[in-house]
């Protein structure tokens, strides 16, 4: 039984300056970033946590040390590698004719010198069963927002070309449970009412079966 919650990094520098950042090393948590990472860790400070997993990325690590000193460093988490995109404005990348077909079709993008969204999808979920599987209980995943919708997408059995449509702001909480024969999406792009949720995530409903009353 295990419910898997998705953290998006604090804000970072290369958000601050509108950059995509990728797999760039050195992009830290701005001061908002830090203010943001800590208040998650308050909101989770009283949720029994099995492990915390983060993304290689510096941010995410961060973020992770915020929650935890004993991190597990997953690359599977790691951010797409956007190729010769990385550490460009968004706003220039923004008229290029491949930013149309990135909120559009994903799954027939791949990034020039870089990953495929396809292939960040395969990558990402298999991440994510890999860890649900290794423990019970919560398990927190600091990541990276295209990381995380890839996650949802696939629990919530979306179209991968539809996962734009969700938003995954940062230092936000997603919450997935993976303890029944489907997963349960709890939340999305969540804040502070996050820890009740994780605290009743495992308390059998009405009547011992899958659906809780009301």
């Amino acid at each position: 039984m295990t419910t898997l919650v998705l953290l998006r990094h604090g804000r970072s520098d290369a958000n601050a300056a509108g950059v995509l950042a990728g797999r760039l090393p050195g992009v830290s948590l701005t001061d908002d970033g830090i203010t943001q990472a800590r208040a998650v860790a308050d909101v989770l400070a009283d949720v029994p946590i099995a492990a915390v997993y983060s993304s290689p990325s510096q941010r995410c690590r961060e973020t992770a040390a915020l929650l935890t000193g004993q991190m597990l460093v997953e690359p599977g988490l790691d951010e797409c590698d956007y190729g010769d995109w990385s550490g460009r404005k968004l706003a220039e990348l923004a008229s290029e004719a491949l930013w149309e077909r990135i909120q559009r079709e994903p799954s027939a993008v791949t990034f020039p010198g870089g990953e495929s969204m396809a292939g960040l999808r395969d990558r990402v979920v298999e991440a994510a069963r890999r860890i649900t599987g290794a423990h019970e209980g919560v398990v927190v995943a600091v990541t990276h927002g295209d990381v995380i919708k890839a996650i949802l997408a696939d629990a919530l059995a979306m179209g991968f070309d539809d996962f734009q449509r969700l938003n995954v702001s940062p230092a936000s909480l997603s919450v997935v449970d993976y303890s029944g024969q489907l997963p349960l999406v709890m939340g999305v792009n969540m804040g502070t009412d996050v820890a009740a949720q994780l605290r009743s995530a495992h308390v059998p409903s009405v009547g011992g079966g899958d659906v809780a009353a009301g």
